[in-house]
């Protein structure tokens, strides 16, 4: 019998989830890339060519108006990988995923996967379960743009960066927040400000840290806590 991979801090929290033995037969398929700020993922109505696994990179998942406004739909940090529709065999008709932020991740032609995938077995059952999740966060996203102050929402999506990196500091500039927030940049300095002035983050240049995570926590609405309860409960992660 298989025996689940010991986390390594250092790689992608999907493929760590696999048994050793799953996991040593996409080894050879799998490449290391970096990734820069703003490249493009995948594209509206284009075929998907390859998933990635992020290791401390930041993937958005957007959907756009036709307007040109903007709005962020799902993050794909080390918990997940980006590009499951090439997995369920469909093509990506509402949204687009580019980089947000820089890193690492390791690189597999989606053809493969889906071929593995199509075998069954605890590869498949995985990535089942991480689209259950996915559809839980962007779900969850619906309903918080919707309902939530810009405050409420700036904290739940600083969080969710913060656990999909690893890291309390990041560069992100408020015009770019504003466009995954679906807001005007006017509303994130205001936001931001709050938050600052009430000792839970500090913003300058572009700089986002975040000062006291458990305050945020509680300054942000329910959509945090039940994207991450949604992640562990499925995956283990978060």
């Amino acid at each position: 019998m298989s025996t689940i991979q010991k986390f390594d801090p250092a790689v992608n929290r999907l493929l760590a989830l696999l048994p050793t033995d799953v996991y040593e037969q996409l080894t050879p398929h799998l490449e290391l890339v970096s990734l820069t700020i703003h490249q493009p993922i995948y594209e509206i109505d284009e075929p998907i060519p390859h998933v990635y696994f992020p290791h401390h990179s930041l993937i958005s998942l957007i959907t756009s108006m036709e307007n040109g406004s903007t709005i962020e739909i799902s993050l794909v940090g080390r918990e997940g990988m980006a590009g499951i529709l090439a997995v369920l065999g469909g093509k990506t008709k509402g949204h687009r995923a580019f980089v947000q932020i820089a890193g690492q991740a390791m690189r597999m032609e989606a053809a493969t996967l889906k071929a593995e995938f199509d075998r069954g077995g605890p590869l498949q059952r995985v990535l089942l379960r991480y689209c259950q999740a996915l559809l839980t966060q962007a779900a969850q996203y619906a309903a918080c743009n919707r309902f939530h102050l810009t405050e409420e929402r700036l904290a739940r999506w600083l969080l969710l960066v913060r656990d999909c990196v690893q890291n309390d500091t990041f560069l992100l500039t408020q015009e770019f927040i504003g466009e995954m927030l679906g807001v005007p940049r006017s509303s994130v300095t205001v936001a931001a400000g709050n938050l600052s002035q009430a000792g839970l983050i500090r913003y300058t240049r572009g700089r986002v840290t975040i000062l006291d995570g458990k305050a945020l926590e509680d300054y942000s609405c329910e959509c945090y806590g039940v994207i991450q309860s949604e992640f562990a409960h499925l995956l283990g992660v978060f």
